[in-house]
């Protein structure tokens, strides 16, 4: 029973790295395909051909943290705000370039969503996955806390880097939002991957 529910935990938190790694390279890929070009942000492909993808692959982000249990009660508050505000960012898009009626609304909501989801990412990344219960942890395991820190930097720098490049005066044209997005759900779907060991797992798993 024991080694089943391992074997489960494993396969969600790889669940949601492979959707981590794989929905920002679907999206901007299929983007330039479908709809020929760059879209400003990832959110923004909510307004594009590729819409379903975008929620389908949030609502089940939001599924699997629902369903993820960590090391107390704060770590299964975090995954379950977390699970709210991946829905919520699918669900609420951000406002399309030609906002109508309640358009702006929507889009302040969205970005509320994203920034709680990023932050608690952020915290999975630099404080839950780098918790363990062995006082002396395997060579591995130090390395995964190593990926686990740098990802969680990279999360927390890219959402900093989306608020300045506006004041930094960098160009939308090089679409900033859209890189530093990808960049930072890359980081996410990297540190699950990891987490669920299909990168540097124990050796004697």
């Amino acid at each position: 029973m024991r080694d089943t529910l391992t074997h489960s935990y494993l396969f969600l938190r790889r669940a949601i790295g492979v959707i981590g790694l794989a929905l920002p390279l679907v999206l901007i890929v299929g983007g330039v395909i479908v709809d020929g070009g760059l879209l400003s942000s990832i959110s923004g492909y909510y307004h594009g051909s590729l819409r379903d993808v975008w929620v389908g692959s949030m609502c089940a982000v939001g599924v699997f943290l629902l369903s993820y249990r960590g090391y107390g009660r704060v770590d299964d508050l975090v995954s379950n705000v977390a699970a709210v505000a991946a829905v919520g960012v699918a669900l609420f898009p951000t406002t399309p370039s030609d906002p109508v009626g309640s358009d702006r609304v929507v889009g302040v909501l969205h970005l509320v969503f994203a920034g709680v989801f990023f932050l608690a990412l952020a915290y999975f990344c630099l404080v839950l996955f780098r918790k363990s219960d062995d006082p002396d942890p395997t060579r591995r395991k130090l390395a995964r806390n190593r990926v686990y820190l740098t990802c969680g930097l990279v999360i927390v720098g890219s959402l900093l880097l989306i608020v300045l490049s506006g004041p930094l005066g960098i160009p939308g044209s090089l679409h900033p939002a859209l890189w530093l997005e990808t960049a930072a759900i890359l980081a996410f779907g990297l540190a699950w991957l990891t987490k669920g060991e299909a990168i540097l797992a124990d050796l004697d798993r």
